[in-house]
């Protein structure tokens, strides 16, 4: 009978449609091969509810409660005066603590899984063999970036989120045998920030589905007039993504449409908060948001956009669109973690007038095969590949030896 293992979620892993959740469900679904999994989640969106069963029939046992965003953000609150970040009291759920304590006691697991940094809190004291975490990305440095492009008092509270939770991440790397990352530019920025936990820090890439992401697959076209589109994909209640769309939007746009008036801009994506809803009043904005499947709007594009000025760790949706074979137009911040060379396999911008000039680029055809070239690199960089995980959660692993 296979061994127990703990694998803890912030959000309910199933469906895959999101980043993180892309990259929770491919773990999760590996170690379902190998071991009796105890999923602990949370779900924030009502039409994930509808896959707890699912998750109920591929696990021996499940809790997964709901998150009430506003009543996250009150227990958050609460650490204020701990001096701890928000973070943890917006994921902290009672039930789900009570779930924990008992399966750690009844099923006493050897192997702990814990998918971001934010689960920790349920299993800090519980010491089993091999106790790994998937930090994914650097979540405090995020918080220093949206307090750069905040006023006060909101900047003063992303500077303390940022200060607060750089200082758990530090502490939890010297406790958990092994921290992974989703790129090797994100690792090495985590050992840079905490040097103490060095040998304990690992890169483990995202992967990208290569038979779903076909660009020889024929899609009806989902645009409904002739003229050259971008697309940007993504959760639309993210606030990066909403940014990075309406500045997009609002700087790009009106540059583009001096020289190509139909250019059209769509923005694909779940939960469109109302400052991207009312993006689609202006001429050439369409926002669609959810939809069945992004692949039509991706094989169909002219061109995908990245124009993301907050950005930590790899951008699914980068990865996706070159999958694709798509040309990818793509802001420094969206690109750091993706392996690709600026000019080849995807195109580099900063400025608004660097990202519509390269936009146009594309359009007129003036950048060459940089869609076959992107999809020769996932091809050849993006698989997912375990084999760093099933080392360090091997008896006597190497990687456990050297951290302790």
């Amino acid at each position: 009978m296979p061994e127990p293992l703990l694998f803890l979620s912030q959000r309910i892993p199933y469906p895959p449609e999101k980043g993180e959740k892309i990259r929770a469900w491919r773990f999760l679904q590996h170690l379902a091969e190998r071991y009796e999994i105890h999923l602990g989640c949370l779900h924030d969106d009502p039409a994930d509810a509808r896959h707890i069963p699912f998750l109920k029939d591929m696990c021996a046992g499940l809790c997964c409660p709901p998150l009430t965003p506003w009543l996250a953000k009150v227990r958050s609150l609460t650490r204020l005066g701990r001096g701890e970040p928000l973070t943890l009291g917006y994921f902290d759920d009672a039930d789900l603590r009570r779930w924990v304590t008992e399966t750690l006691r009844r099923h006493r697991p050897r192997h702990v899984f814990v998918f971001c940094s934010a689960m920790v809190p349920y299993v800090r004291d519980y010491r089993a063999a091999i106790r790994i975490l998937d930090m994914v990305d650097v979540d405090s440095d995020k918080w220093q970036q949206y307090a750069r492009t905040q006023p006060w008092p909101l900047s003063a509270i992303y500077e303390r989120e940022h200060r607060t939770l750089l200082a758990f991440e530090r502490a939890i790397g010297t406790e958990f045998d092994a921290t992974l990352l989703a790129s090797d530019a994100e690792a090495r920025f985590f050992r840079s920030l905490a040097p103490e936990s060095a040998a304990r820090i690992h890169a483990m890439r995202n992967g990208i589905d290569l038979a779903y992401y076909d660009p020889s697959q024929i899609y009806d076209n989902p645009f409904p007039r002739r003229a050259p589109v971008a697309v940007f994909t993504g959760a639309m209640d993210y606030w990066p993504n909403v940014q990075a769309v309406t500045w997009f939007a609002t700087e790009i746009m009106p540059v583009l449409h001096q020289g190509l008036p139909d250019f059209e801009f769509f923005i694909v994506g779940l939960n469109p908060v109302p400052a991207v809803e009312r993006l689609a009043e202006r001429p050439g904005v369409t926002v669609t948001g959810r939809v069945p499947d992004v692949r039509p709007y991706l094989s169909h594009a002219d061109v995908v956009v990245a124009p993301l000025r907050i950005a930590r760790g790899v951008q699914n949706k980068v990865l996706e669109a070159m999958a694709m074979a798509k040309p990818v137009v793509a802001t420094p911040e969206a690109c750091q973690g993706v392996a690709a060379i600026p000019g080849k396999e995807l195109l580099v911008a900063g400025t608004p007038a660097e990202f519509a000039a390269q936009v146009a680029a594309v359009l007129d055809g003036t950048t060459g095969p940089l869609g076959a070239a992107a999809r020769t690199r996932i091809v050849r960089d993006y698989q997912w590949n375990f084999d760093l995980l099933d080392g360090i959660m091997a008896p006597g692993s190497k990687a456990v030896a050297a951290a302790q």
